[in-house]
């Protein structure tokens, strides 16, 4: 039998706010993150929860991520950093590694395979795995904690995808459902991640040290977070998130020719009526202070093409947008 789910990872500045998440189906998923994480973390984190969640289960587990980092990194280049005591081929510190090491340990023994699928592209594992760590790191960003999800839940047992069905036999117990994103990074994820005695054991502090050999962002990559951010249900649904995101001389001219105010999209703003994805065409920086992004939004039914404009102050906030129906 095989297990099939997806892992995926998310950062609203990466590095920022982030997010984690697994998914199997309805019953069976969890996610989690940090105040402060880059997307990398996530990705692998979420893997590493997944192993870890599973690792009572006899099934081979077939792993979908839309990261080649990830695949690379445990597919090809593991072996590599560990005959180099965990340095890459030009001599540098692999990045991320207390997270690489427990992802070692994680996978000895596993049978498992991993397979690359294009994000935001329709896949539905993909899809609900991205929209998990999204809202994880969302919830992050908004001083709060995310939903933890119920791990294997009461269905453990039963094998995924086509070929489900059936009882597989006993399976090792997970932790409570209701355990928190932080309770469950500070038992099964910070064990997996305890090294010798001169290693940190705090999940937080070995993030903190691993962050510091992480490229910081660039405004462009924080532009896009916080744009996509604003398709996710989580901000849409809380006006007062939305409002952060919005200058204060903020408007729009929809798609239908509509000119909105600021006033105007806070006093109706909602969870999208069926779920979009962005597309970016292209990134313009105008000025320091400036940036045009040019972008597709996606749906089930129809697509159109969108320009914002986002100016910073403290920090990014977007000055404009413009939407039309894609010919």
């Amino acid at each position: 039998m095989t297990l099939i789910a997806a892992a995926d990872g998310s950062a609203l500045g990466n590095p920022g706010p982030a997010g984690w998440a697994w998914y199997i189906d309805a019953d069976r998923w969890a996610s989690g993150g940090w105040p402060k994480g880059t997307n990398n973390m996530g990705e692998l984190t979420a893997v590493l929860d997944l192993l870890l969640s599973t690792a009572g289960i006899d099934d081979d587990l077939l792993i979908y991520c839309d990261s080649m980092y990830v695949i690379n990194s445990l597919t090809k280049w593991l072996p590599g950093w560990k005959r180099k005591g965990w340095r890459k081929g030009d001599g540098k510190p692999v990045l991320n590694v207390d997270i690489m090491k427990a992802l070692d340990r994680a996978l000895q023994g596993r049978r498992v395979r991993f397979e690359w699928v294009k994000g935001h592209s329709g896949h539905p594992l993909n899809e609900e795995a991205d929209r998990l760590a999204n809202a994880a790191a969302v919830a992050f960003s908004q001083g709060r904690e995310p939903d933890a999800g119920p791990g294997l839940g009461a269905r453990a047992a039963e094998p995924s995808g086509p070929a489900g069905g059936g009882d597989a036999g006993e399976r090792a117990p997970r932790e409570p459902a209701a355990a928190t994103p932080l309770a469950r990074s500070r038992t099964a994820t910070t064990a997996a991640l305890a090294a010798p005695a001169d290693e940190p054991e705090d999940l937080f502090s070995a993030m903190a040290d691993l962050l510091a050999g992480e490229p910081e962002p660039s405004d462009t990559d924080r532009v896009i977070a916080l744009e996509r951010s604003l398709l996710s249900d989580e901000v849409r649904a809380d006006p007062s998130a939305v409002a952060a995101l919005l200058h204060p001389d903020w408007c729009e001219i929809g798609r239908s020719g509509r000119l909105w105010t600021r006033a105007d999209l806070l006093a109706e703003i909602g969870p999208l009526t069926a779920p979009a994805r962005l597309e970016v065409i292209a990134v313009d920086r105008i000025d320091t202070r400036t940036i045009l992004l040019v972008w597709r939004s996606v749906g089930d039914q129809d697509a159109a093409l969108r320009s914002s404009l986002w100016v910073k102050d403290a920090d990014w906030r977007q000055r404009f947008h413009q939407g039309t129906p894609e010919a």
